[in-house]
């Protein structure tokens, strides 16, 4: 019999090993005034973080290059974020008076920028994503 509770046991604690993460990858994203080869947001929502990956087509990169030299074709960063009222938020960029987010709805392809000012909040439509895919990671 005790060897059954051990075994019992040990499965136990296995099973609370296994990670249930939800993985949302927007791909193939659209901009209104830049041109890219790639540009793409991945949402880890297990992990709540944001990883935005790029790459500038010629002609933008020269654009952004000419008035900021630490400016890269390709490029990749890395945002926290969280879920407020259905929606998937960046942390807030900027200070208390003045801050923008990345603000994303799931299961839908457009990813807009929320602008706050002395709390007056504009929403504006930034990108919309051919591509969506959705990954359930056990490790």
């Amino acid at each position: 019999m005790k060897g059954i509770s051990f075994l019992i046991l040990i499965f136990f604690f296995l099973s609370l090993q296994i990670v249930k993460s939800e993985i949302i990858v927007l791909s193939k994203c659209d901009d209104k005034q830049d041109e890219f080869l790639k540009n793409e947001y991945i949402f880890n929502l297990n992990e709540l973080i944001m990883t935005r990956n790029y790459v500038y087509k010629d002609k933008t990169y020269k654009k952004y290059r000419l008035t900021d030299l630490s400016v890269k074709k390709a490029n990749t960063y890395v945002r926290n974020i969280y879920e407020e009222n259905g929606k998937i938020l960046t942390h807030k960029h900027g200070y208390p008076q003045f801050y923008t987010q990345i603000l994303f709805e799931k299961g839908k392809q457009e990813i807009f920028i929320k602008t706050v000012l002395n709390n007056e909040e504009g929403i504006s439509k930034i990108s919309t994503c051919k591509k969506i895919e959705k990954f359930k990671d056990k490790s």
